[in-house]
């Protein structure tokens, strides 16, 4: 489907449909460091940058597709190339800058460019519904998207944040090493559960999405702890 046959009505509403709901999320990961807020400029940019990324992904998804390989790493490869561009996305617009004074900072810079690449991905994944006019299965997606594949982008990236905060006043050469284990565990997080997604039936979806949301939980518990890290 190429996005200059779908009407302007049904690409403005899936678009309505998957960023409001990214934005909502923001709003309450943001919360997290209410204390020391970061400048809503920066946290728009890299929000942004994030969604800039979508097309980049398809381009080199599709490109992967086109390979002569098994799905497995089909799935490993896209989730490389999803977590390295939301990576590149909040590197570019965030991280390193000097608001990033905090170990706290990298996560929630990393989960904004996360939300922003899962507000574009969530709309495409409207947008057939919607122009079939299938509202209920728009609606379900949605919410699907909402609480399952949009908490998968946040906690993957806020994985490398986690990994860069314990490390944040660590010598370069620890930062780098920690950074690529922080990447790596983020793609095996990305990798898992695409693989348990992708021929999952309607029960297991549910256990696959509680296991995300249980996740979840436990990165808040560990941002707790991070807010206590001191230099």
């Amino acid at each position: 489907m190429e996005l200059s046959t779908v009407s302007p009505a049904a690409l403005f509403t899936s678009l309505i449909g998957g960023i409001l709901p990214a934005l909502l999320w923001l709003w309450f990961w943001l919360k997290e460091d209410r204390l020391h807020p970061e400048p809503r400029v920066r946290i728009m940019t890299a929000f942004i940058a994030g969604m800039a990324s979508i097309p980049f992904a398809i381009l080199l998804e599709r490109g992967v597709n086109n390979l002569a390989i098994n799905t497995g790493l089909v799935i490993l490869l896209w989730a490389i190339i999803e977590e390295v561009l939301k990576f590149t996305a909040a590197r570019l617009t965030a991280l390193g800058k000097k608001d990033c004074d905090e170990p706290i900072d990298p996560v929630i810079y990393l989960i904004t460019a996360a939300l922003g690449f899962a507000a574009v991905e969530n709309a495409l994944f409207l947008i057939n519904p919607l122009i079939s006019g299938d509202i209920l299965a728009g609606i379900v997606t949605g919410n699907l998207r909402f609480v399952g594949a949009s908490l998968l982008h946040v906690l993957s990236s806020g994985t490398i944040g986690v990994f860069m905060a314990f490390a944040f006043f660590k010598k370069h050469s620890v930062k780098r090493l920690v950074l690529w284990f922080g990447l790596a565990a983020a793609i095996g997080l990305h990798t898992a559960f695409n693989l348990f997604i992708i021929d999952a039936k309607d029960s297991e979806v549910i256990k696959v999405f509680s296991v995300v949301w249980i996740a979840i939980v436990v990165l808040m518990l560990v941002i707790e702890k991070i807010k206590t890290i001191k230099k």
